[in-house]
């Protein structure tokens, strides 16, 4: 023990100083006893001190070491570290705690949560379903238990969707037609129907599509003939298109009272149904002697003529156009001149409403009322002047014409008088008398009256003026 207490100093020059003085501190509580020894013979820090008390300071140095190193010696016996005959801190192997008391100083958790670690094998831990590579096999079932079924064993389970029944088809079905009016995807609509139990219902597709087409407007109805053909072949088939056309055609007394021009249209859905050939080449064929209804005549004779007129080159596909701004604007300029000739020739201002409404361009009506305005101011006779302006009051009347396409029709109309004044030399003329005519019946207000050019009339006034050529506007 003396040989370690002796390394371990040398090996800790500080510690050992720290306890030399902690020693001489304590010695100097016993100088007056050193004082009375005789053999002092030695002076340390002003103290004299003899040899013995050079031993008495050695071996109380020696027992502080050893009892700093019995104490360390305890704290790491887990570890079995020793100190070698050098001083040097020896690592040995690590011994399992035997006593109470070093089982208390164990610091493994006590909590039962652990880290999440897998157990053994890695069969357990946070995550873990069971050790790897692990297959289970089939289960073992007692045939004595009460709740044992042996029906249940092999049944294969699966999600069914019962099929639609006739009120719930018209509430799920009509806002998916409802939105592809608005979307114009046929593909979506085919997955949304996909997803349903359609059943014995799914003939009832195309005529629920076409009924509420009649009643919307052209463009509609050029969706309702793309979707029918997308959908024959995918989600429908041809025996579908045909019942649901019967069923149509059978309807069609009543589809008359809610859109009176019902059986021409049916009879353009027809066309184009036998043009896209989801239709069969022989089917208003197969109604030839058989017809009683005077409606479901006329709509099998102007499909009929249609198919005639696609022979010779007319293009049944075109019948519905496309409606809104997808047209081009010179196209849409020819159908309102052809528009109000036709009304010239008719009178018929509703048939003129009917037809400006289905053209589906509330942006463009200020193009209606410019050519109104110059088929005015280039026409002969009163007959024009006074059909186009009993028109415009009643476009104007009912709204739909607005305020502001009427005015810009105006204004535009003011802006090119110039260079109509070269081809038609009394339009300064005929435009103040239609402006001013306009004005006290309502279809434009004082403002824009007052903005109409007019051009100065020469006149030649007495002599009293000298003869002078005064302009007068």
């Amino acid at each position: 023990m003396a040989a370690d207490c002796e390394a371990w100093l040398n090996a800790n020059p500080v510690e050992a100083e720290n306890l030399s003085d902690s020693v001489v501190s304590e010695d100097e509580g016993n100088v007056g006893t050193l004082g009375n020894n005789k053999n002092i013979t030695n002076e340390i820090n002003g103290n004299w001190l003899s040899s013995s008390s050079n031993s008495i300071h050695e071996a109380r140095l020696k027992a502080k070491a050893k009892r700093r190193l019995r104490k360390n010696s305890s704290r790491d016996s887990g570890r079995g570290d020793s100190l070698s005959d050098n001083g040097d801190l020896v690592r040995g192997t690590a011994v399992a705690p035997t006593s109470p008391k070093s089982k208390l100083m164990d610091r493994k958790s006590r909590l039962g949560k652990g880290r999440g670690l897998p157990k053994k094998g890695g069969a357990g831990g946070k995550g873990v379903w069971g050790r790897s590579g692990e297959v289970y096999g089939p289960q073992q079932v007692d045939e004595k238990d009460p709740n044992y079924d042996e029906a249940q064993e092999n049944c294969v389970y699966e999600t069914v969707v019962p099929p639609l029944d006739e009120r719930d088809f018209e509430k799920t079905v009509t806002p998916i037609v409802q939105e592809y009016f608005e979307h114009g995807d046929t593909n979506e609509v085919a997955e949304l129907l996909s997803e349903l139990n359609l059943g014995p219902m799914r003939s009832e597709v195309p005529s629920l599509a076409v009924s509420l087409a009649l009643e919307a407007k052209s463009s509609h109805r050029e969706l309702t003939s793309r979707l029918l053909a997308d959908l024959c072949g995918s989600v429908l088939f041809r025996s579908d298109m045909e019942k649901s056309f019967d069923k149509l055609l059978r309807e069609l007394p009543e589809l008359v009272l809610d859109t009176p021009g019902a059986p021409r249209l049916m009879g353009l859905f027809i066309a184009r149904a036998v043009n896209d050939q989801i239709l069969s080449k022989s089917y208003i064929e197969g109604y030839k002697g058989r017809v009683g209804c005077e409606y479901t005549r006329a709509a099998l004779d102007r499909a009929t003529v249609l198919l005639k007129m696609t022979k010779e080159g007319l293009r049944v596909d075109n019948q519905w156009s496309a409606g809104g701004g997808r047209r081009p604007v010179t196209q849409l300029v020819k159908e309102m001149n052809l528009l109000l000739k036709e009304y010239i020739l008719s009178g018929d201002s509703k048939e003129a409403e009917r037809c400006l409404r289905d053209l589906e361009v509330p942006h463009f009506h200020h193009e209606f009322v410019y050519e109104a305005i110059v088929m005015v101011l280039e026409s002969k006779g009163e007959k024009t002047f006074n059909m186009l302006l009993q028109l415009l009051r009643s476009l104007a009347v009912s709204s739909i014409i607005t305020v502001e396409q009427m005015r810009r029709g105006y204004e535009r109309v003011y802006m090119d008088i110039a260079e109509i004044n070269i081809d038609v030399p009394r339009a300064y003329f005929l435009l103040e008398q239609f402006v001013e005519k306009s004005f006290s019946i309502g279809v434009i207000d004082v403002k824009l009256r007052d903005l109409c050019p007019c051009r100065g009339r020469k006149r030649f006034v007495s002599e009293g003026d000298g003869g002078v050529v005064k302009l007068e506007r």
